[in-house]
Formats: structure tokens, sequence, C-alpha cells
């Protein structure tokens, strides 16, 4: 089975929240480049990170993930 590309919505989440990946990257002690990555989904934060972010964007983990039905 092919693994979809996009797991995540953290660009869109980000934007609709008003918030930079520069922002997100200095609340969580990252490198900007990892939240970079993030936003690309060329990686994927681990499920604590993700936590992390649905606190600090103030909305629900699912709103950071991609449905997908398989």
């Amino acid at each position: 089975m092919e693994t979809p590309k996009n797991l995540n919505r953290l660009k869109a989440v980000l934007a609709d929240a008003g918030q930079t990946n520069k922002w997100l990257a200095e609340q969580l002690d990252k490198d900007p480049v990892t939240v970079s990555k993030w936003c690309t989904n060329t990686t994927q934060p681990d499920l604590q990170t993700l936590a992390r972010i649905s606190e600090l964007l103030k909305v629900n983990i699912r709103e950071l993930l991609v449905n997908k039905n398989f």
C-alpha cells in the first residue's frame, strides 16, 4: 500500500490562526527548518508534539491531520 504524501494540515491551520512557522518553532523550541518540513509534509511531528501544537493553536488535534478514508 502506498503511503499518503500529506498527513498533516499544519500549514493551513497555522494560516487560519494567523501564525507563522517561525512563531511555532519559537513556541516549541524547535529549529524553524524542522517546522518548515512539517508544514510541507516532508517529515511529520510526533504525537506528543502534535498535541502541544493543538494546545498552542487552540484547535482539536484532529484538525491538524488530513482526513483519509482507507
